[in-house]
């Protein structure tokens, strides 16, 4: 099989790069700053039709990750570009996917969990999760996030590609012990001695990353897949207990209470959105569930467990885990 990557050069890329390559499938990631990698590394700009068009004739898969992070303030020229980052690439690969002579099968388009509403009382499935936006309990700045995840999933939406398959991927946040990605993050917050953020009544939606490369392969196997897919482990949890659970699984013995002033304060000390631990993510995978996908870690008790394992084993209890590509 051959898997085309846009935007296949960070974390969340390198690893599905790496899961197709070691089962000897054919890998092309496109990225902005081609480095060497054992798979093959094509430039392009995410904006403009180039060489790299080349590359998705024939393809199976196309998976498109491009996106700036969104970890970040959202001043103005931070919002500009995780706006176009996302908007932009989708647009230029579905017109060259429309246009091509042996359209790839499938098109997964990575998209958020984010869209939907900040909510306590239901989680969000596909079929009747709100969409967020007019949460009366929401603070107005977070309008910015779901108006990104509706104008990124509208341009996959826009392109006519009847040949090929469209999956919108609703991912949660991916979990895998690397350096620099969020469990790295929030361990690094349990090691410190904190606990959870604000009252701790919000939901966490997660997924391991075993479980996010096995929905991917997945997904591409399953040709009834289309539509709005969300990638999140089904068993969501309160903020509280997710901190109580990774404490319990690396041997801390307290966590320090972060209140909202202390989590926006600290935010802007860090340069990033309080949005992103404070607002509610209840989200679960229906389709995935119905449609047979067996979950390897249905739990955080079990993802936190093996994530924890992982780390220790990769360079040391205090240390930093090893570096991925």
């Amino acid at each position: 099989m051959k898997i085309v990557i846009p935007g296949g050069s960070g974390h969340i890329g390198a690893a599905v790069a790496e899961s197709f390559h070691r089962a000897g499938d054919e890998v092309v990631v496109l990225s902005r700053n081609p480095r060497s990698a054992p798979w093959r590394v094509v430039p392009w700009n995410g904006r403009e039709v180039g060489a790299w068009t080349e590359e998705i004739e024939g393809a199976d898969a196309v998976l498109n990750l491009t996106g700036r992070s969104v970890n970040c303030r959202y001043h103005e020229a931070n919002r500009r570009e995780i706006l176009e980052s996302r908007v932009f690439s989708t647009r230029v690969l579905g017109r060259v996917i429309a246009r091509a002579k042996r359209p790839p099968k499938v098109w997964l388009q990575m998209s958020t969990a984010t869209i939907y509403a900040h909510r306590f009382d239901a989680p969000n499935d596909e079929r009747t999760g709100i969409i967020g936006g007019i949460e009366p309990d929401a603070p107005p700045e977070w309008r910015f996030s779901i108006d990104v995840a509706q104008a990124w999933e509208r341009e996959a939406d826009l392109t006519i590609c009847p040949a090929t398959r469209k999956v919108k991927l609703r991912s949660a946040i991916v979990m895998a012990a690397d350096h620099g990605g969020p469990f790295y993050a929030l361990l690094r917050h349990v090691r410190l001695g904190f606990g959870r953020f604000g009252d701790g009544r919000q939901f966490l939606s997660w997924i391991h990353i075993d479980d996010f490369l096995r929905a991917i392969r997945w997904i591409i196997a399953h040709r009834e897949v289309a539509g709005a897919v969300n990638l999140a482990a089904p068993n969501p949890l309160t903020n509280a207990e997710f901190f109580k659970v990774l404490r319990a699984e690396w041997g801390a013995h307290f966590g320090l209470p972060m209140p909202v002033w202390m989590v926006n304060a600290g935010a802007a000390m860090i340069g990033t959105e309080p949005e992103l631990v404070l607002k509610s993510r209840y989200v679960i995978p229906r389709r995935l569930i119905e449609n047979g996908f067996e979950f390897s870690f249905p739990t955080w008790s079990a993802a936190a467990h093996d994530l924890s394992a992982r780390w220790r084993g990769a360079a040391g209890e205090l240390g930093e885990p090893a570096p991925s590509y």
